[in-house]
């Protein structure tokens, strides 16, 4: 038995995982914006006691920050003040006497997706992307994360692109610049307001141009999305294929490609057991 844990900015989800599947799982709000560092710590382990159990071997946990995969060191997470540099890895082995892992909430979403594929189905080359409110990256090659020389393998989404970077046009920052709120923008497209279709037309376009720079770096057999606006995939999807085949110079390697979105609420937790 794993223990996997999503911390995130709003919530803490965590799982048990048997045999690669999640068979116990709760949410529970994530930490308070004002908490100091031993309350998180205090709090994190209280939550984790809630559902250890004495078949659990291994913790494995994905977080929204850069960091020192090998020592578990977190720097600067995002949406959490109190972790400026956190030894989270030595602190929970002491605490629980269990090894942990831990990596980033992106790298863990590709490990989720990874895992959601039968075993006579796995993906050669798998690259996850989150779609929020920003994007992150994660590449599985071969069963194993790629995470590169420093844990930045991937960060394709800081590519200079139009007036910014591609970020900036492929997660919520775009549905802000147009003055809207990317859930009831595709609310609306789906009851059919034209200018809400036309505007996931463009999330689309500017999709496509993303999954080009993914398809020339990395060569992936298979691109699963995540994160909130991936659930309109559906809405934004046709533009998206249709500038890869004007765009993407490499027609044969579309044929073959598999675009999906995965969007599964256990899909972190799953990622998290798998590192």
């Amino acid at each position: 038995m794993i223990l996997g844990i999503d911390i995130g900015g709003t919530n803490l989800c965590l799982g048990l995982v048997r045999d690669g599947a999640v068979a116990h799982q709760f949410s529970t709000p994530s930490f308070r914006k004002e908490a100091s560092l031993q309350e998180t710590l205090d709090y994190l382990s209280e939550q984790i006691s809630r559902i250890l159990s004495p078949e659990t071997h291994r913790i494995g946990i994905g977080v929204p920050s850069v960091l020192d995969v090998d020592k578990g060191i977190i720097y600067d997470a995002t949406n959490i003040p109190s972790w400026k540099e956190v030894p989270l890895k030595e602190y929970l082995q002491g605490r629980f006497s269990i090894p942990v892992a831990i990596n980033n909430d992106a790298n863990c979403y590709a490990m989720g997706a990874y895992g959601k594929y039968p075993a006579d189905e796995k993906p050669d080359t798998l690259v996850g992307i989150t779609l929020g409110t920003g994007v992150g990256m994660g590449i599985v090659i071969d069963g194993k994360l790629f995470c590169g020389a420093t844990c930045g393998a991937g960060e394709l989404c800081c590519l200079p692109y139009r007036d910014g970077i591609i970020e900036d046009y492929t997660s919520k920052k775009f549905f802000t610049m147009k003055n809207c709120d990317s859930y009831k923008a595709g609310q609306a497209a789906l009851a059919g307001d034209p200018d809400a279709i036309n505007l996931f037309e463009e999330f689309g376009r500017h999709m496509g141009a993303l999954l080009i720079a993914v398809l020339l770096a990395y060569d992936p057999s298979h691109i699963a999305l995540g994160g909130g606006i991936a659930r309109a995939f559906n809405l934004f999807a046709p533009a998206m294929t249709a500038y890869l085949k004007k765009h993407y110079p490499y027609q044969k390697a579309l044929e073959k490609l598999d675009i999906s979105p995965i969007t599964d609420d256990d899909v972190l937790i799953l990622g998290a057991s798998l590192l």
